[in-house]
């Protein structure tokens, strides 16, 4: 099979691979779209030292089960590969498994023709949704578990309260969408690349340039950082109203200080939010399902063959895709 490999910082080559023999337990799925994730950049990079080339990557993908228990069937999958047995797991939230694992870092990811996966991380996919949309799954259930965290931690309805969203990459693009899905009003987006901005003003979101105009201070009751730099966390902490929460998705670096005497003189949540629980993941697959989040055209898909050169442009800044899908 053909598969895409990292194999050292800003070098991805296309090779052709065997296929991994498939262990009990296990299902061997056809890829028949998968996305670029941040992470993914992040490793291409050579900033991620728990992605060691040379390495498949990849975990955000839909395809067809073509060897397993659900041989046949169109599924997504949970790309966590947890153990079931942990106190996190048997509590709900496995996303915190102490001993997971994880396709794309710690074994073969999805971009490739095929790869092989636990069957009990493969959920199954409604006709009706696509399979470049299903494979939105992944990030959109990422913004879901931060929202739905967030969303706890406030003292009114989420839908009352004034919201920024930083950064418009596809988790920003994707909270954004589902917080106006579940009512809020008062809603913007912060994001640099004019790129993005033209993205998320044409999925008709209300979208600035932080760098032209900073977020009024003490003006939002909810803010969530989807970049995840020290620049970003300064803006959160200083964009956030006394008594509002931060839910910090973004990973991007882990360098500069934060504030936390503004945090502790306004009384702020500062909360992280990890990937997501199976429930969210099957949740999502609902929610996109519906088409409540809109037209999903923003989506910009390419060739597998094509990966390295939309991993550089992703890298530059050149492409408005909030999310570039592969396809085999």
């Amino acid at each position: 099979m053909q598969a895409l490999y990292y194999v050292g910082p800003e070098r991805l080559e296309l090779r052709e691979t065997e296929e991994a023999p498939l262990a009990e337990g296990e299902s061997r799925v056809r890829i028949q779209a998968t996305g670029i994730c941040g992470s993914d950049l992040h490793a291409y990079h050579g900033h991620d030292p728990r992605r060691q080339p040379p390495l498949i990557l990849g975990h955000e993908a839909a395809g067809e089960v073509v060897e397993g228990a659900l041989a046949g069937k169109r599924v997504t999958m949970n790309p966590l590969i947890v153990c079931g047995r942990c106190a996190y797991c048997l509590a709900g939230h496995q996303n915190l498994c102490s001993n997971r694992t994880m396709i794309g870092m710690t074994r073969a990811g999805s971009f490739a023709e095929s790869l092989t996966i636990p069957d009990h991380c493969l959920i199954e996919l409604p006709d009706t949704l696509p399979s470049v949309a299903a494979a939105l799954t992944e990030p959109a259930a990422t913004a879901l578990h931060g929202i739905n965290r967030l969303e706890r931690a406030l003292s009114r309805p989420l839908a009352e309260a004034r919201v920024l969203v930083i950064g418009a990459g596809a988790v920003g693009l994707l909270a954004g969408l589902m917080l106006r899905q579940r009512g809020v009003r008062t809603l913007q987006l912060a994001d640099t690349n004019p790129l993005r901005r033209e993205t998320a003003e044409k999925a008709g979101l209300e979208v600035f340039n932080p760098r032209e105009a900073s977020p009024e201070a003490d003006s939002f009751e909810a803010v969530f950082d989807c970049v995840g730099a020290a620049p970003t966390r300064d803006m959160a902490v200083k964009a956030v109203r006394p008594g509002g929460a931060i839910m910090h998705l973004g990973l991007q670096d882990n360098e500069g200080g934060l504030d936390v005497r503004a945090i502790t003189l306004k009384e702020v949540t500062f909360l992280g939010a990890y990937t997501y629980t199976p429930s969210d993941l099957r949740a999502t697959v609902d929610l996109l399902d519906s088409q409540a989040l809109g037209p999903l055209d923003w989506v910009e898909v390419r060739r597998l063959d094509e990966g390295a050169e939309a991993f550089a442009e992703l890298a530059a800044g050149r492409t408005s895709a909030a999310k570039v899908i592969l396809q085999p």
